[in-house]
């Protein structure tokens, strides 16, 4: 009999603890890199908008997410509206 909290592989505690440690450095990799895009993206929008510009281009933002849901499916067009909100501030 099978319990939530029995192993499904071997693997052992060192194994386990190397994956997980190697989970939370591209956890930290992802949380740095979108607090870049998110202050890159916010400089664009301001440079764009001292220009004249509008605050959104649609036609872009439909780009990256169409990008992302070719790359993940699905998930994908969720992460880039995510990341879309995080640059420019919700609609």
């Amino acid at each position: 009999m099978s319990t939530a909290t029995s192993p499904t592989v071997d693997a052992t505690d060192d194994e386990l603890l190397a994956l997980r440690d190697r989970i939370n450095d591209i956890d930290a990799e992802l949380i740095r890199l979108w607090q870049e895009r998110s202050r890159i993206s916010n400089e664009v929008g301001k440079r764009r908008m001292a220009s004249g510009g509008t605050r959104l281009v649609l036609a872009r933002e439909r780009q990256i997410c169409e990008r992302f849901r070719d790359a993940l499916g699905e998930d994908g067009t969720q992460l880039a509206l995510l990341l879309l909100r995080a640059g420019r501030g919700p609609l």
